[in-house]
């Protein structure tokens, strides 16, 4: 929660209020300039001008008190309503509003040419004040845009890119692993994808090779490529080797992805490993499949560590890596032990995943 702003000092409401005084003591001289022919006429000690002053400045005392603790209520309200408003946004808008005021500005001087103050200054305050809200409105709306030509010089940038909405590099193991196919067309990727021409080689030098387990993944490499270009939702482009300078392929990709901005689309733990602490944004299929495999199914051998005592007779409960309760038959004898188990079943629960199994080489 934002901590609460103190009292405003009075100093600063009486700051205010010298500002309405000094107003209205001018507003009561130009008043009674005009209606006392320059002081020519005098009330008492006061001559008329000196009288204006006197009743401008008792009326701003007066109402300067008023108008300086309202316009604190109306800054602490606006401080309250952007509190929770992203600088950004609030910047980006201070910006369009600026770009929309001189735009403006630019267009409508020439009103003043009429030589008619009551029209002119009216037109002009009026699309003055509707173009600095456009321009509010559109530069938060397009913070992002705005901030990227502008942050530099405020101290500010945009949001950072999420790695689904970069274009991605190719990687070689990919197109040969051939499951990107099925998660773009389940609709989880999509946009551009480009393939180096290294890529592209190093396929067709698996397609013609003489070993038919190397000829088979380049050609299945080869098809998935083209099978990606008839895919409606991405765009597939091939690029040139535009680091003729560097040998290895993997370190090719990285360069690459460096200096287009791009993401590594990738199976290869290892070369992911490399380009993330290159500072290469990494999406890893194999980390992906990982990440959507059961922990566990039926009739499956993990090993556990059984730690306590099951509530039923003969049970024993250990826990899998991710924190998911596994429920041993027949092994309360082997608390504090390591055992490899068979997965007889797992049940979902409101709480959470619970899974029963028993010791490998016992029948139920």
């Amino acid at each position: 929660m934002s901590p609460r702003l103190g009292r405003t000092p009075n100093a600063l409401v009486e700051l205010l209020r010298l500002c309405v005084v000094v107003f209205f003591a001018g507003l009561g001289y130009y008043v009674a300039q005009v209606l006392d022919d320059h002081g020519k006429r005098s009330i008492g000690a006061f001559s008329g001008i000196g009288l204006g002053i006197v009743l401008g400045s008792a009326l701003g005392y007066v109402l300067g008190g008023v108008l300086g603790r309202g316009t604190i209520t109306v800054v602490r309200r606006t401080e309250a309503g952007l509190r929770d408003t992203p600088a950004e946004h609030i910047v980006a808008g201070v910006l369009g509003t600026v770009i929309g005021v001189l735009v403006a500005t630019g267009v409508t001087w020439p009103v003043f040419l009429l030589g008619r103050p009551i029209l002119s200054i009216p037109i002009f305050a009026f699309v003055v004040v509707t173009m600095g809200l456009l321009g509010y409105r559109l530069g938060a709306s397009k913070r992002d845009s705005v901030l990227a030509m502008f942050g530099a010089r405020v101290g500010m940038s945009g949001q950072p890119v999420a790695s689904v909405a970069l274009p991605r590099i190719v990687d070689t193991s990919v197109a040969i692993d051939g499951r990107v196919l099925d998660v773009v067309r389940a609709g989880f990727l999509h946009g551009r994808m480009l393939v180096p021409s290294p890529v592209l080689g190093e396929l067709q030098g698996l397609a013609d090779a003489g070993d038919d387990l190397r000829r088979s993944r380049g050609r299945r490499g080869l098809e998935v490529l083209a099978a990606l270009k008839r895919e409606p939702n991405v765009d597939v482009e091939i690029i040139d080797d535009e680091v003729p300078g560097v040998a290895e392929v993997d370190a090719k990709l990285v360069r690459l992805c460096l200096d287009r901005g791009a993401a590594l689309l990738t199976l290869d733990t290892n070369l992911a490993k490399v380009a993330a602490l290159a500072g290469v944004r990494v999406m890893n299929l194999h980390a992906l499949a990982q990440a959507l495999r059961p922990p566990v199914i039926a009739g499956e051998k993990v090993s556990v560590l059984l730690i306590k005592p099951g509530k039923e007779q003969g049970q024993a409960v250990g826990y899998l890596d991710d924190g998911t309760m596994m429920v041993v038959e027949r092994a309360r004898e082997s608390v504090g032990k390591e055992l490899t188990v068979i997965v007889t079943s797992v049940l979902t629960t409101a709480n959470g995943r619970m899974v029963f199994a028993h010791p490998v080489g016992v029948t139920t």
